[in-house]
């Protein structure tokens, strides 16, 4: 048995050795934990395509195809379970997804839950709450619930003690309160698509000990046959990888923004926590990575960001931009709607487009 036995940075040796009994241990007996958390909240079991084996296993291609980097990234303060596990969660959130065809993102109270109370995130969501109570039009009690809630971290049976309501009624008006006023001043200001599960949470999991999974191995950086060496050579096929987690010295991340420059989820959220976008910055360079606003309107009022960037990349050749699929999360565009605006930027030949745009 390797359990109790390996240290993190001994397991992750054996991840990228492949050696098939630590990572049938660690990496599936870690993952059978996270399932076991998450059947619990979001009721896996028995669902197309959410069986263990089915989300265990595309999680490993995911690290075996990166390498096992996304793992080595880990804050030096979260122990290699943990940010296993929470990375696995995204994985399950993602799936979910796909599973209720119908509905477009996640839920608000699973965004609450993707980042830590400590982090420089939670303090700009505290701004954005703290926004929502100034300038709503909301009544004393409506701030305090809201204030109570999603600020200082009261239930709702403290909050009814506290105003003299009922706990059901203090769920039903803030029900009323999320849906009209809260999420859509979210949805307008604040990139809440958390579809890219390369985006690993800092906050810690209370976790529980599950069996340990027989697995099977799959083949390193295979997929169905195809070779992931192939599909990592961008400029050979001039097409944006679908996951992004790091970046050549010379080479620009290019993701839809909004004009606040709240970088809360998405690939916006990629951008803040990884390749240097500014909270509060909504156009242009930032680091490693280059906002294009999407949220602000129609088709025609993201043409001229568009245009502007391909000029900027025109200027610099020295630079590579990866342009993700920008428009086509929160903001609701598709494919089709947005890809004709980057008709120049097939001439250009330091700009890399998504596949089919």
């Amino acid at each position: 048995m390797y359990r109790q036995r390996l240290t993190d940075e001994e397991i992750l040796n054996g991840f990228h050795k492949g050696n098939a009994a630590v990572i049938r241990e660690y990496f599936y007996g870690y993952c059978r934990v996270g399932y076991n958390i998450f059947d619990q909240r979001y009721q896996l079991k028995g669902k197309e395509n959410l069986d263990f084996m089915s989300l265990a296993h595309q999680y490993a291609l995911y690290l075996m195809e990166h390498d096992w980097k996304p793992l080595e990234d880990r804050s030096t303060n979260v122990s290699l379970r943990t940010w296993l596990i929470n990375g696995f969660r995204y994985v399950v959130l993602d799936a979910l997804k796909w599973y209720h065809k119908e509905c477009g993102s996640i839920t608000f109270e699973d965004y609450l839950q993707s980042f830590d109370v400590t982090s420089d995130l939670r303090l700009q969501f505290n701004r954005m709450v703290e926004d929502v109570c100034d300038h709503a039009s909301l009544s004393r009690q409506d701030r305090l619930i809201i204030d109570m809630l999603l600020l200082q971290g009261f239930k709702g049976k403290e909050i009814a003690a506290e105003i003299g309501m009922t706990p059901s009624a203090v769920s039903q008006k803030y029900k009323q309160l999320k849906e009209r006023i809260i999420v859509p001043y979210f949805r307008k200001n604040f990139d809440m698509d958390l579809d890219m599960p390369e985006v690993m949470d800092e906050r810690a999991i209370v976790y529980e000990e599950g069996p340990m999974a027989e697995a099977p191995i799959p083949a390193p950086m295979s997929y169905g046959g195809m070779d992931y060496s192939i599909v990592r050579n961008m400029k050979l096929k001039r097409t944006t990888p679908e996951f992004i987690t790091e970046l050549e010295p010379d080479e620009i991340f290019v993701f839809g923004s909004n004009l606040k420059g709240m970088h809360g989820g998405g690939a916006a959220y990629i951008a803040y926590r990884k390749f240097g976008a500014i909270m509060g910055q909504g156009v242009g360079l930032q680091g490693q990575s280059y906002g294009i606003p999407t949220m602000q309107g129609g088709v025609d009022t993201i043409r001229p960001y568009v245009d502007e960037f391909i000029e900027f990349a025109k200027l610099h050749p020295e630079l590579t931009f990866l342009v993700t699929r920008i428009g086509c999360g929160i903001a609701g565009f598709t494919d089709d709607e947005i890809s004709p605006l980057f008709k120049e930027a097939h001439n250009v030949d330091n700009i890399v487009l998504p596949e089919g745009w």
